[in-house]
């Protein structure tokens, strides 16, 4: 009776062993690749002509056209932020951030993120101007 108690108690060990969390295997690590397609000034109602913009990934900056690369887990957040700043003596500024998960997309996926900016003085004051800024990311 002993014996097939403690069989019994073997195999239950064993299954609980095998199906443990821990026994997963661990997050693959992936080549992930992110392009600032774009940015591009979509809409100005009287904020500003002269602008300086900025875009970055996982705090990595990006350039119009340029592209990072990163090596993440399948169980990585990329976070995407864009700015846009109207140059003048008192600076307009507008940003926006995104989440994107990893796992979300299979082999490529594009984010826009629209900034807008508001005028905080003068006659315009209350107008706004939005910027698209394009993302491309890609893993390998």
């Amino acid at each position: 009776m002993f014996k097939k108690w403690a069989n019994v108690l073997m195999i239950l060990s064993l299954i609980f062993a095998v199906c443990s969390p821990t026994s997963y295997a661990a997050a693959k690590t992936l080549k992930v690749t992110v392009t600032l397609v774009s940015a591009e000034l979509v809409e100005n109602n009287s904020v500003g002509n002269e602008w300086a913009i900025g875009a970055s990934v996982n705090g990595k900056n990006l350039k119009e056209g340029s592209s990072v690369t990163l090596n993440l887990k399948s169980t990585d957040t990329l976070k995407l932020k864009a700015e846009a700043e109207e140059q003048d003596k008192i600076p307009d500024i507008g940003s926006k951030s995104a989440n994107v998960k990893v796992s979300s997309f299979s082999k490529s996926t594009n984010k826009t993120l629209s900034v807008v900016v508001k005028e905080n003085r003068g006659r315009y004051s209350g107008n706004t101007a939005t910027w698209e800024f394009k993302f491309k990311i890609s893993k390998k």
